[in-house]
């Protein structure tokens, strides 16, 4: 097949059995065949047909020619995933087109970051990972959650990989690659009026794809918690950032450690001050919420110093 299809033919290829099989065969196949792993093993049409359910070679040649292209590369050498075979394998064999297993509502530490109490508590709200705030009900944070990661993992396990996986996408974000496509994403900076968090930070951080069109929102501090200035400056003071979860850092947010305020206009430039005990990192940040300077500081005598 040619490789200009529209979408619909695209996954009108996979509306029969047999072509899901060989997907499947072919991932199955790299993955007990290559040796490092990287699935770059190259299948011989004799390989496939000795891991698939089909009736002669005729339609294995059939089949194996319709995939071809969309879902197949086809070498002189045998036959591989695309990207697009990859992901959509990978989609199969985890079980990700599934329901995920229910879980919670259950306990976890934190504060709220509207109401100041400790009363959170996670569950599953359709394709989301939430915590809600059971005082005053509102919605504390969420992020999107996949059926494999909520069934390979008991409870509080699934807590920890959420955090960690919160902080992986926190990472990209900062440098502007979008988490669910990889491409570029355009951030932008805004002040929210009536806003609902503490007033030590009243900016919020704004991400868009105009390829996947996913967005994103993030209080400005929150933005740069991520960012090595700050995880050094956290990790020499005994505290891994990145094994935190988002609703952790309510805390400092609403007892005013973390903050945020616009400090030059034309261009604007923001300044975050995150503080632990008495010692701080500054971290400047422009209009695209790019982090353009940093420096640790010190407080003395009531007053923050560089150290």
């Amino acid at each position: 097949m040619t490789e200009n299809h529209s979408v619909t033919d695209i996954f009108r290829l996979l509306a029969d059995d047999t072509r899901v099989d060989i997907l499947r065969a072919v991932a199955v196949a790299q993955y007990e065949l290559d040796e490092v792993g990287s699935g770059s093993t190259e299948l011989a049409f004799s390989e496939i047909y000795d891991y698939v359910e089909v009736e002669n070679t005729s339609k294995l040649s059939y089949h194996l020619g319709e995939l071809t292209g969309t879902y197949l590369r086809k070498s002189d050498d045998g036959y591989s995933l695309t990207h697009a075979g990859e992901r959509i394998v990978r989609f199969i064999l985890s079980g990700n087109y599934q329901q995920p297993d229910s879980f919670g509502p259950k306990p976890v530490e934190g504060v709220c970051v509207f109401c100041g109490e400790e009363a959170l508590e996670a569950f599953l709200s359709h394709q989301f990972f939430r915590i809600d705030c059971s005082a005053c009900e509102k919605p504390v944070t969420g992020q999107p959650i996949t059926p494999a990661q909520v069934k390979t993992h008991d409870d509080d396990a699934l807590i920890r990989s959420v955090k960690r996986q919160s902080a992986e996408v926190a990472k990209q974000l900062r440098i502007g690659m979008c988490p669910e496509c990889g491409a570029h994403l355009s951030a932008g900076i805004i002040e929210v009026s009536g806003n609902p968090l503490p007033d030590a930070d009243s900016f919020l951080v704004t991400s868009a794809c105009e390829e996947c069109l996913r967005e994103y929102n993030s209080p400005l501090t929150y933005s740069v918690v991520h960012h090595p200035a700050s995880i050094a400056f956290h990790w020499d003071r005994g505290v891994d950032v990145s094994s935190q979860g988002i609703w952790e850092f309510n805390e400092h947010l609403y007892k005013g450690d973390w903050t945020s305020e616009q400090i030059e206009s034309n261009p604007d430039e923001y300044e975050v001050v995150l503080r632990h005990e008495s010692d701080a990192v500054r971290l400047v940040l422009d209009s695209t919420a790019t982090v353009i300077r940093t420096e640790r500081v010190r407080r003395e005598n009531g007053e923050f110093h560089r150290s």
